[in-house]
C-alpha cells in the first residue's frame, strides 16, 4: 500500500510542479505535513543532498523520499511516480507541437505558465530560507529568531557571488566550502 500511496503522491507533484525542482518544494512540503514521512527539518537535508548531487533535483528528491519511507523499491517507485506525468505530456503533446506552434492559444498557455512558475519557485525560496535562517524554536527574541551563523553565511556567499573574480568560480566551490565552514561553526 506504501508503495501505490508514494506513486500516486509524487504523481500529483509530479503533474503540478511545472518549473523544474525548485517547483517541487512546496508540494514536498504539504507532502511531509500530510503523510509525516519527513519533517521540515529533513527536508531541509533533502534540499541540499538534491542541490549538491548529480541530476535533477526533483528526481533526487523524489528517490531520497521514497528510499527513505519504502527502500530500494520505494525510491524507485516515488521516482516513476514524478517522471510520469513528464513523459505522458511530452508524448500528447510532441504530435501536436508541429501543429500548433504559432497557435496564439498555445502561446498563450505557456505566457500563463511562467508566472505560475515564478511564483512556485518564489514560494520554495521563502520555504528554504525559513528553514536555513530562521529558529522554529520558542525563542521570541529578535536575537534568537534568526540563526546569525548562518545568516552571515549567506551573506557572504551573496556577496562572494558579486565579486567579478570570485563569480567564475564553479557552483560546486561553494557548496564545499559552506559545508566545511557549517561543520566547523556547526551550524
Amino acid at each position: 500500500m506504501i508503495y501505490l500511496q508514494l506513486f500516486y503522491e509524487f504523481f500529483k507533484t509530479g503533474l503540478f510542479a511545472v518549473g523544474g525542482g525548485l517547483a517541487t518544494i512546496p508540494f514536498l512540503t504539504d507532502m511531509g505535513t500530510r503523510t509525516g514521512w519527513f519533517s521540515s527539518g529533513e527536508l531541509a537535508n533533502m534540499i541540499a543532498i538534491s542541490e549538491s548531487t548529480p541530476g535533477p533535483m526533483g528526481v533526487n528528491m523524489a528517490t531520497y523520499v521514497g528510499y527513505h519511507t519504502g527502500g530500494l523499491l520505494g525510491g524507485v517507485i516515488a521516482t516513476l511516480g514524478l517522471i510520469t506525468p513528464s513523459i505522458l505530456v511530452i508524448l500528447a503533446i510532441a504530435g501536436f507541437l508541429r501543429k500548433f506552434r504559432e497557435s496564439k492559444g498555445v502561446n498563450g498557455v505557456f505566457y500563463g505558465i511562467r508566472p505560475a512558475s515564478t511564483a512556485l519557485i518564489t514560494a520554495a525560496l521563502v520555504e528554504v530560507c525559513a528553514i536555513a535562517l530562521v529558529n522554529t524554536g520558542t525563542a521570541w527574541g529578535a536575537a534568537d529568531f534568526f540563526r546569525w551563523k548562518a545568516v552571515v553565511l549567506a551573506v557572504v556567499v551573496f556577496l562572494c557571488l558579486h565579486i567579478k573574480l570570485l563569480k567564475k568560480l564553479h557552483p560546486i566551490v561553494y557548496i564545499a566550502a559552506s559545508a566545511v565552514i557549517g561543520v566547523l561553526l556547526e551550524l
